[in-house]
């Protein structure tokens, strides 16, 4: 029967707890995740688990990165469902913290940060967002103290943001990106795709089809104008209404002319029905 993770929720227990990890100087690997877990989160424990020798999953629906209109009340939470897969995968601490104690009263710090944050992709359309993540997960970061740390690269401008801040701040913690795991016609998993309706769901991969589509004829040599509007019209098509599908240089998401201004990230965010998806893909 698997283990159950030591389940931290003060910061003295997480104290306590990562002391007795720490004990025989063990290295330590943070997933920080909002909980309803799926596969991929479960990719980045199995790395984790790889790097180093303790893991520590955290779950903390963070209210700072949710606009006044956004899902934080309705976002899915599955706490029994979540500690069972992490016990199942030999966890071995849970850090859930509730709201008042990453945001006691009089808090009143954030970090914010320029470079890929303001790359006009997700920060165009929701402005608020990574204000929020850089300060819950600077928070993490300084809370945990581990050694390394483990995003998903689904949320491609998140990773190249929490790396620069965590490379600028010198907070000592080596972030690595993980590959976007995808159900069999190619979504990327997510934990909002619960939200998706039967209909909507069937429409879904389209996004991985129009950006493997677009990725071909960039390698092929099209015109870059030519080969984004193409894509875009195939997602239109699906039904989603666009936000942006753009190829942007992998590492500073700054904007490309060509595939040989690489390496390329074609980057995409849509909404159809009243769910919002984003991917993207290397080429």
């Amino acid at each position: 029967m698997p283990r159950t993770p030591i389940v931290a929720r003060t910061l003295p227990a997480l104290r306590r707890a990562l002391d007795g990890l720490r004990a025989r100087k063990a290295t330590v690997a943070l997933v920080p995740t909002m909980g309803a877990l799926h596969d991929g989160h479960i990719a980045l424990v199995r790395l984790a688990q790889r790097r180093a020798s303790k893991v520590v999953v955290s779950i903390f629906v963070n209210p700072a990165q949710f606009a006044p209109t956004e899902d934080f009340g309705s976002y899915p939470r599955t706490w029994k469902d979540d500690v069972a897969k992490l016990a199942a995968e030999g966890v071995d601490l849970v850090w859930n913290p509730d709201v008042k104690t990453m945001y006691p009263p009089g808090f009143a710090t954030k970090i914010f940060t320029e470079g890929p944050a303001t790359a006009g992709l997700e920060d165009r359309f929701r402005p608020h967002f990574f204000g929020g993540v850089t300060t819950v997960v600077g928070k993490l970061f300084t809370q945990v103290r581990p050694d390394f740390a483990f995003f998903g690269e689904k949320d491609f401008q998140q990773l190249r943001v929490i790396t620069r801040m965590s490379r600028d701040l010198d907070l000592g913690v080596k972030v690595s990106g993980v590959s976007t795991v995808r159900e069999r016609d190619g979504l990327a998993m997510s934990s909002r795709n619960v939200y998706l309706s039967p209909q909507e769901r069937a429409a879904a991969p389209a996004l991985y089809r129009a950006m493997k589509a677009t990725a071909k004829r960039l390698k092929a040599g099209d015109d870059r104008e030519a080969a984004l509007a193409g894509g875009a019209a195939l997602i239109t098509e699906a039904g989603f209404v666009l936000d942006y599908f753009e190829a942007r240089h992998a590492e500073s998401l700054a904007p490309v002319t060509s595939v040989k201004d690489g390496p390329v990230r074609l980057l995409v965010a849509a909404k159809i029905g009243k769910t919002r998806l984003i991917d993207n893909i290397g080429v």
